[in-house]
């Protein structure tokens, strides 16, 4: 014959609660330790944000040598940075056009939605 006994429901309580204790205490000393955890662990970032950016510009010079180089051997006009950011801006707003015409209620006659 087995015994059924009802639960104890102060052992879970007591269980939950130690948890809710200790994640309390955690959150108070993340909270209130002086410095940050950057600090804390003596970590600093590999490079600066000014090299990002230095590096960033060199990576967009390089692209676009490349670019007119291949452009050259095919025997067509160069660009130029400033073309480029033209021709960018002149698709996001191609772009922003269309999504908003889609929003308003669907696509012109005849445009099929594609590029």
């Amino acid at each position: 014959m087995v015994t059924y006994t009802r639960p104890r429901w102060s052992s879970g309580c007591s269980f939950w609660g130690g948890f809710a204790i200790l994640i309390a205490m955690l959150l108070a000393i993340g909270r209130f330790y002086p410095g940050t955890g950057a600090e804390q662990l003596d970590w600093k970032p590999t490079r600066s944000y000014e090299d990002e950016i230095e590096l960033e510009l060199q990576d967009i010079e390089q692209m676009l040598e490349v670019q007119n180089e291949r452009r050259r051997r095919r025997g067509t006009p160069e660009l130029t940075e400033d073309q480029i950011r033209l021709e960018v801006a002149a698709h996001e707003r191609e772009r922003r056009e269309r999504s908003e015409r889609y929003r308003a209620g669907g696509w012109a006659s005849g445009d099929s939605g594609s590029s």
